[in-house]
C-alpha cells in the first residue's frame, strides 16, 4: 500500500534548489552602517566593547567612507560625540558642531550616499538624558522644540533622512512641522517608533558617551514586557507623518518587527543593536560560533519577520561576504 504524505524535501535537495526557492534575501542595499564621529585629529579609537567599530575624527572619516562606498553600502547613520556638553544639548543644533560637520563632509565627497542623522539630545547633554531636565524629570514639550531645531540644523547641512530616537510624545509631528516650516518638506523621518528601555544598549553608550548620569530612561523608552503599547506608539508616529518605522532592539524584539509589518505599510527598519553585535563578536573570538553563518542567519531572520532595512554594525563584514 502506497503511503500518502507531503514531500517537502523535494525543494531542499541541493544548494541550487534551495537558492531557487529561497523566500528572503539580504542585500547590501538593505544595510545601514552606524558611524561615530568625535572632535580632534588623527583619532581612530576602537570601542573596547564593540570590536571592529571605531570613534573617528573628521580626517579619519574620509578613509572610512572610502571603504564603505567601495563595499557598496549606500546608507550611514550618524552619531556625534562633542567635547562640549551642557544641560540643553546645544551642540545638537549647532550648525558647526561635530555631527553637522561630518554630514556636510560626507555629502560633499559622496553626494549619492544616504546620510541618516540620529536626532536626539543624549549625546550632547551633560546629564546624558534625551531631553531637558526640570526638577529631576525629563520634560516632554520643552524638549520637542529643541528636537525640531536639531532636525532643521541636520537638514541644512545635507542630511537625507532625520531619525529621531528620543521617544518623547509628539516628537514626529514636532519635527515634521519644524522641517516643513524651514523648507525641508522633502526630508523624510525615520522614526524610532518602537524603542525599548533595553539592556542591549550598553556598548553603544561606550561609543556615544551617552550614559545617563542619574536614573534611567524607563519613563520615556518602552517597557520590554509590552507589545500592544508598541503598536500604539507606531500608530501615533504614522498619524504624525513618519516615513519609516524602526524597531530597537531588533533581535530581542523581532516579534515587534512582525507586528509592525502586519499593521503598517511603511518601510520597517530593524536595529541590530550594539550588545547583539558584541555578543556575536565575543563568541566568535572565542571560537564558539561561526561568525559569518550566525550573522547572516540573524539578518535574514529580520527580513523574514518583515524588515525592509537593517541598521547593523556588521554591515561592512556582511557587504564583504555578499560580494564574495
Amino acid at each position: 500500500m502506497a503511503l500518502t504524505f507531503d514531500r517537502h524535501r523535494r525543494l531542499r535537495k541541493s544548494a541550487a534548489m534551495r537558492n531557487l526557492v529561497r523566500e528572503n534575501h539580504v542585500r547590501v542595499e538593505d544595510l545601514i552602517y552606524p558611524l561615530f564621529v568625535v572632535e580632534g585629529t588623527g583619532i581612530k579609537n576602537e570601542i573596547a566593547s564593540m570590536p571592529g567599530v571605531y570613534q573617528l575624527s573628521l580626517d579619519m572619516l574620509a578613509e572610512e567612507m572610502k571603504e564603505i562606498v567601495e563595499l557598496g553600502i549606500q546608507s550611514v547613520l550618524m552619531f556625534g560625540v562633542p567635547e562640549h556638553k551642557d544641560a540643553c544639548g546645544t551642540e545638537a543644533y549647532n550648525d558647526e558642531a561635530i555631527t553637522q560637520q561630518a554630514i556636510r563632509q560626507i555629502k560633499e565627497a559622496h553626494p549619492e550616499m544616504i546620510v541618516i542623522a540620529d536626532t536626539c539630545l543624549c549625546e550632547y547633554t551633560d546629564h546624558g538624558h534625551c531631553g531637558v531636565i526640570h526638577e529631576g524629570e525629563v520634560v516632554n514639550d520643552e524638549t520637542l522644540a529643541l528636537l525640531g531645531k536639531t532636525a532643521v540644523s541636520q537638514a541644512k547641512v545635507g542630511a537625507d533622512i532625520i531619525a529621531p530616537s528620543n521617544m518623547m510624545d509628539g516628537f514626529v509631528i514636532a519635527i515634521r512641522e519644524a522641517l516643513d516650516e524651514a523648507g525641508f518638506q522633502h526630508i523624510p523621518i525615520m522614526s524610532y517608533a518602537v524603542k525599548y528601555a533595553s539592556s542591549f544598549y550598553g556598548p553603544f553608550r561606550d561609543a556615544a558617551g551617552s550614559t545617563p548620569q542619574f536614573g534611567d530612561r524607563k519613563s520615556y523608552q518602552m517597557d520590554a514586557a509590552n507589545a500592544r503599547e508598541g503598536l500604539r506608539e507606531a500608530a501615533s508616529d504614522v498619524k504624525e507623518g513618519a516615513d519609516f518605522l524602526i524597531v530597537k532592539p531588533g533581535l530581542a524584539f523581532m516579534d515587534m518587527v512582525l507586528r509592525l509589518r502586519e499593521n503598517f505599510n511603511l518601510p520597517i527598519v530593524a536595529y541590530n543593536v550594539s550588545a547583539e553585535y558584541s555578543m556575536v563578536k565575543a563568541a566568535a573570538q572565542n571560537g564558539w560560533i561561526d561568525e559569518e553563518r550566525i550573522v547572516m542567519e540573524t539578518l535574514v531572520s529580520f527580513k523574514r519577520a518583515g524588515a525592509d532595512l537593517i541598521i547593523t554594525y556588521h554591515a561592512k563584514d556582511v557587504a564583504k561576504w555578499l560580494a564574495r
